[in-house]
């Protein structure tokens, strides 16, 4: 549509935005998503661009973690505005994600897993030290994820 920044895409429904932002709310603090395992949760296979889009439009004043959603690299997406991408490295770093060399995350380690326990953690932050801690895990520390 002429005019609106979006020419040559057509404007998504409503629906699949609610249905994007309702699962990129529920990744838990020091954990991170890909555009396209958010796409698929949603519905949306095959549509990463459209998560990318949908976080994009958010309107100020939400409390969505945008910061939480990265791409299938482990890396953060550049972005159109500047001053994004830092402030993303900054939030995720708060939460105990650790990037290596400042480029990229290990999905491995720090990849959402929806339905599994990672959804209980809770982080405390003491400064330099950021623990991760499972209410409900009562085995030895050796064991912890």
């Amino acid at each position: 549509m002429p005019g609106n920044g979006v020419s040559g895409r057509s404007k998504p429904s409503e629906g699949s935005y609610t249905r994007i932002y309702a699962v990129v709310d529920r990744i838990p603090a020091g954990r991170v998503a890909t555009y396209g395992q958010v796409a698929a949760l949603a519905g949306l296979p095959g549509h990463a661009r459209q998560v990318g889009y949908a976080l994009n439009a958010l309107p100020d004043g939400h409390d969505i973690p945008w910061h939480r959603v990265i791409n299938s690299k482990g890396q953060i997406s550049t972005r159109a505005e500047s001053g994004f991408d830092n402030l993303q490295l900054v939030l995720l770093e708060a939460e105990g994600v650790v990037f290596e060399n400042k480029q990229r995350v290990s999905l491995e380690e720090y990849g959402w897993e929806p339905g599994s326990r990672q959804q209980q953690c809770v982080l405390f932050d003491w400064g330099d030290t950021v623990m991760r801690v499972f209410p409900e895990y009562s085995g030895p520390m050796a064991s912890w994820p």
